[in-house]
């Protein structure tokens, strides 16, 4: 209770404490270390939740008499709640302090995954996975001012928070692994225990960090309801339209509430002195074709990540720990590539990363299409690899794009709209894919149209990346 309540304890560590005259002002600093790896466990366990439950989807349907749809909403429910909450989230974070909101976070967070772990029922596990999203957004922007906050030296928090970075590529990479090790070897449920220990050690480092100090940061509750409402319209009509058809009106109820949801969060924003999203960055040419990238890649990236656990355990009869293996050849080499990224961007501009990487992608994708029943297990699990280094290549340019084309006090803001962008483009993927493999007895035909659009959408970014960020770049130059 000492975290969620003030008083006269918490009131002391918020406030610089009062230093008699003639004694040096050198108030308590966290360690780095310490700081570090509870920024790193934050991030590790988020980016391992978004991918370790994929493989368990067909023993949790197995066990819970679960739908197609009942599947997508245990992965959409988790990543709706991230990219919703992810905009207001730093706001929120600097009201209460950084190391607040993160302990807030991490605890919900691991509450959550004990409520998913005894869920006896599909309705419990989908709302606890809700509740683990929307904890999951808070603790992001937490973890990274905890970083922010200790490491003073510019060159070493760049070093920090690519070590942040990578434990989030280093989770992705093992979470297929490890969440068919879990249920193969033990059951579904065990996917979400392992992160009551990671909760436990978190909250036991925090005991250890100097608190955050708490700054005046306007909360846009409107807005955060709309972006909710808007988003949660949206998935529930992609998810709902391929089982019960786009004409039912629980569909077009829903469409329509996404519609006037977004209308109103355009309309506040609009009249904010301080909005939670300035529309004048859409005014960019560079950020809204890095928002339209990061759509893509991650609805490209995730959406394969979904089909082929399908894939290789409902129609190829693979074990969990079999299908998470076969994923490794492709999560593994995301780390490297990143950094091959960061150096190509650095020497021909970030537009070169972008344009490869997705044509990359695009040539896994295309590829796909070859895959039946029939091929061999090698072949996807080989076209799964240019799809990982494709994004892998192209992701860490697409902030760096955004950062060096908006204002510095609107930093901040653009990174979090990217973040949500590319977390809806997961949402929205794992709803419409599902949707179209939903009938078992046509999912070849399915899984075909799933990558199709993959390649439509990503030539379509592709080609808009190449086309008006290089001309950006050239006219840069010339100037």
């Amino acid at each position: 209770m000492a975290i969620l309540t003030r008083s006269a304890r918490t009131d002391r560590t918020d406030r610089t404490p009062v230093v008699p005259a003639g004694e040096p002002s050198t108030p308590r600093r966290s360690s780095t270390t310490t700081v570090l790896a509870a920024a790193l466990l934050a991030f590790f366990v988020i980016s391992l939740d978004g991918s370790v439950v994929n493989v368990a989807l067909p023993a949790i349907s197995d066990s819970l008499r679960g739908s197609m749809a009942d599947l997508q909403w245990i992965v959409d429910g988790y990543t709706l709640m991230f990219a919703a909450f992810m905009l207001s989230a730093g706001t929120f974070s600097d009201r209460i302090g950084a190391t607040r909101a993160y302990a807030w976070g991490l605890a919900a967070f691991t509450v959550a995954s004990l409520a998913c772990g005894v869920a006896p029922n599909l309705a419990t596990l989908i709302g606890a996975r809700m509740v683990q999203g929307g904890a999951a957004a808070l603790m992001v922007p937490a973890s990274l001012a905890l970083i922010r906050q200790t490491y003073s030296d510019p060159g070493k928090r760049a070093r920090a928070i690519a070590i942040w970075t990578a434990a989030g590529s280093v989770a992705v990479a093992v979470g297929p692994v490890v969440g068919g090790m879990l249920t193969s070897g033990l059951n579904w449920r065990a996917v979400f225990y392992l992160n009551l220990p990671v909760g436990a050690l978190g909250l036991a480092l925090l005991t250890r960090i100097q608190a955050s100090p708490r700054r005046e940061a306007p909360v846009d509750l409107i807005g955060q309801f709309s972006v909710v409402a808007s988003l949660a319209g949206l998935t529930y009509a992609v998810i709902e339209g391929g089982r019960a058809g786009w004409g039912s009106p629980d569909v077009l109820g829903t469409l329509a509430l996404a519609a006037v949801a977004t209308a109103v969060f355009v309309w506040t924003q609009s009249r904010r002195e301080r909005p939670m999203v300035p529309l004048s960055i859409f005014k960019s040419r560079t950020v809204v074709v890095c928002l339209a990238a990061g759509f893509t890649i991650n609805a490209v990236f995730y959406g394969a990540i979904f089909l082929l656990g399908m894939y290789f355990q409902q129609v190829r009869g693979a074990s969990p720990v079999s299908t998470g293996v076969m994923f490794i050849p492709m999560c593994a080499l995301i780390s490297v590539v990143n950094m091959v990224g960061v150096k190509l961007a650095a020497r021909k501009g970030a537009w070169v990363p972008m344009t490869i990487g997705q044509l990359v992608m695009t040539g896994g994708s295309l590829l796909m299409l070859t895959v039946t029943d029939h091929t061999s297990y090698l072949i996807p699990v080989l076209l799964l690899v240019p799809i990982g280094l494709g994004g892998g290549l192209a992701v860490p340019s697409l902030t760096a794009a955004i950062l060096e084309n908006i204002d510095g006090e609107r930093a901040g803001t653009a990174a979090a709209v990217l973040n949500t962008f590319r977390q809806v483009g997961s949402c929205i993927a794992v709803a419409a894919f599902g949707a179209l493999i939903a009938d078992t007895s046509h999912f070849q035909q399915g899984f075909d149209t799933s990558f199709v659009i993959s390649v439509v959408m990503l030539l379509t970014t592709a080609a808009a990346t190449a086309l008006l960020l290089r001309v950006r770049k050239r006219a840069e130059g010339k100037a």
